[in-house]
């Protein structure tokens, strides 16, 4: 059995994303700016994929730019920021705090929550400000209120971009009642191919552009249009958002059964609100006691693929783990689910765990390693 966990990091094509695809890699190959029948084609696929995506997110087609991932769309966002005062927090993607210089950091508490109040004292004083703050925390799983949040930004005039980049596909977004300027999305966080995103730009907002060299995505995004990858996006978007509820009680389901497993084993603590139903049901931040084993290694070893927040074999942490002050003198480990994960899978990867971390039946409360 191989089991795969780290589906924050990425997730396996849907195969009814890849039959959509395939036509547009096979026979309908034309570049979307030739003005034959063959450029048409692939003109009119890449529309009628904008349009799908503007309806599934209560948006204008016009306000959809097709980008190369998340990264490009946040980068391009941040780009457009032009001077103005960029408030953001310390837990943010790396595509958003090493595009910025010199922000103004919000304070984090230990779960990595913001508070609004702090948010709100700074629009007060006058200052311009663009506002960069993710949905949800993809390793600790901590969620923002946009919806708060981009209202409060609406009151004081400030633009607000949301990476949304690990929400997209997963909740619903609708950009009529959600007051955002940006927000982005990367198709292989949902099942989409990789190499393929949008950025939501609302009409009337400056969008500074990234990449010269072409006239593609209305000026706005050169380059030649990633047609297939365009349509996978698409499609995986639109089974996201149809089968949005089946995957959300599926998932959140085989969470809670980790969850209440791990719960058993001594000295296992949960980062943020990770282990709860206010965080992100994709992920799972847990801390396990010090083994003096590399555990990430130990799980591969045994057909289970997760990720780390932190390397503690080289006493670095991420930023994030810094940010909340996590314990650096435990192992974290992220899991994270999708709808192809089964009961089976998380039952094996307990067992695997129980195995390594026990309770003596003469030593209560002390662990026991075995391997």
């Amino acid at each position: 059995m191989k089991i795969y966990l780290d589906n924050a990091a990425t997730t396996q094509l849907d195969p009814e994303v890849f039959s959509a695809m395939t036509p547009y890699l096979l026979e309908h190959y034309g570049n979307a700016s030739s003005h034959h029948a063959h450029g048409r084609e692939a003109k009119q696929a890449i529309e009628e994929a904008r349009n799908t995506i503007a309806s599934l997110i209560n948006a204008d087609p016009s306000e959809i730019i097709f980008t190369g991932g998340g990264t490009e769309a946040d980068n391009t966002a941040l780009l457009s920021a032009e001077g103005r005062r960029v408030i953001t927090t310390p837990l943010e993607h790396h595509a958003v705090l090493h595009a910025l210089n010199k922000p103004h950091y919000l304070s984090v508490n230990n779960k990595g929550e913001i508070d609004l109040a702090e948010l709100e004292l700074l629009l007060s004083d006058g200052v311009p400000s663009f506002v960069s703050i993710m949905h949800a925390n993809n390793e600790i799983g901590v969620v923002n209120d946009i919806e708060v949040i981009g209202k409060l930004c609406e009151s004081y005039g400030a633009i607000f971009h949301s990476d949304t980049v690990q929400t997209i596909g997963h909740y619903r977004h609708d950009l009529q009642n959600l007051k955002a300027h940006y927000i982005t999305c990367s198709a292989h966080k949902f099942h989409g191919p990789k190499g393929v995103g949008f950025l939501y730009c609302r009409k009337g907002t400056n969008l500074s552009q990234l990449l010269h060299g072409g006239s593609q995505e209305r000026k706005l995004r050169a380059g030649t249009e990633n047609i297939a990858g365009i349509i996978g996006l698409a499609k995986a978007f639109e089974i996201a958002c149809r089968d949005i509820d089946e995957h959300t009680h599926h998932i959140q389901n085989l969470k809670s059964r980790l969850v209440e497993k791990l719960e058993t084993l001594p000295g296992i603590t949960f980062n943020s609100t990770s282990a709860t139903e206010d965080s992100l049901y994709t992920v799972l931040s847990v801390n396990f006691p010090p083994t003096g084993i590399d555990l990430l290694a130990l799980l591969d070893q045994n057909n289970i693929s997760v990720s780390g927040g932190s390397a503690c074999s080289t006493g670095s942490a991420s930023h994030v783990l810094q940010a909340i002050k996590s314990d650096r003198s435990k192992d974290t480990v992220r899991f994270s689910f999708s709808k192809f994960n089964t009961v089976e899978e998380i039952d094996y990867t307990a067992d695997i765990l129980y195995n390594l971390f026990k309770v003596t039946n003469n030593k209560i409360g002390e662990v026991e390693y075995s391997v």
